[in-house]
């Protein structure tokens, strides 16, 4: 597929704006690790080929096992996920998939148990972010691929 728009080029505001939420993210508090696995989870769910190759690299830069990354799609069938993990993978699900679905009383209890109230909005903000660079990479067709991890702040 050849890319349509760059839109890091297009609009360098609305990108600096995309990494401003972006860098607060990576430095709330939450686990890097978590942070991963949510925005893989996310890429999967929104078929973002291109951050699903990201965060696949920066997982393993990271430590993450080969047999987590390639069970994520099946998290509720193992027990290979903390509690706080499979917390945050549902959370990430259900504000992914909006549309038509209720986030129930239930979910929330389970990630209240989990998570602080400041931890909540920043996991929901991890949650949006992925699904807004996911929402410019499907369309605007970013290259799979040529990604490669580095080092990041925060």
């Amino acid at each position: 597929m050849t890319e349509r728009i760059d839109y890091k080029k297009a609009s360098p505001g609305a990108f600096q704006a995309m990494l401003g939420l972006e860098k607060y993210v990576r430095g709330c508090g939450l686990e890097p690790s978590l942070i991963e696995l949510v925005k893989m989870r996310v890429s999967q769910i929104n078929g973002c080929a291109y951050c699903l190759d990201m965060h696949t690299k920066d997982a393993r830069a990271a430590g993450e096992t080969e047999q987590r990354l390639y069970l994520l799609p099946a998290w509720r069938e193992t027990t290979f996920y903390t509690e706080r993990e499979r917390a945050a993978l549902a959370w990430a699900e259900a504000l992914t998939q909006l549309a038509g679905h209720e986030v129930s009383d239930e979910l929330y209890e389970e990630v209240r148990r989990q998570f602080d109230e400041k931890a909540i909005v920043d996991l929901t903000l991890a949650v949006i972010a992925i699904n807004g660079w996911n929402r410019l990479a499907v369309p605007f067709r970013s290259e799979a691929g040529i990604y490669q991890p580095a080092a990041r702040a925060g």
